[in-house]
């Protein structure tokens, strides 16, 4: 596993977004556009957690997201961050243990 330094980890801006929407993406099976709220902005993410998660449950989640990530095209859709997941074998969200403000800052 490659280390990187303090300095370095502080520039990743993590915080937690709560779901306002959620739904699939018509030309792709494994896409769900996620509409999040930040606290005071409200994004557009793009991820792949069709095969795993049901639009209508994801809305009102709270999750952990990238938020200093560079927008990116996901099948015509721009993504502006990036959901954290763990895995085994299939994706489990992040979540914070206890409700929190939306774009409360992970330390």
């Amino acid at each position: 596993m490659e280390t990187i330094n303090f300095d370095y980890f502080q520039k990743v801006d993590l915080r937690v977004a709560s779901v306002i929407e959620a739904e699939t993406i018509d030309v792709s099976d494994k896409l769900i556009k996620l509409k999040i709220s930040l606290g005071d902005e409200e994004r557009q993410i793009v991820a792949g957690l069709q095969s795993y998660y049901r639009p209508e449950d994801l809305v009102g989640r709270q999750i952990v997201v990238v938020a200093n990530l560079a927008p990116r095209k996901m099948m015509g859709y721009e993504s502006q961050g990036m959901l954290l997941a763990a895995s085994n074998g299939e994706p489990v969200l992040l979540q914070p243990e206890k409700e929190v403000q939306a774009g409360a800052r992970i330390h």
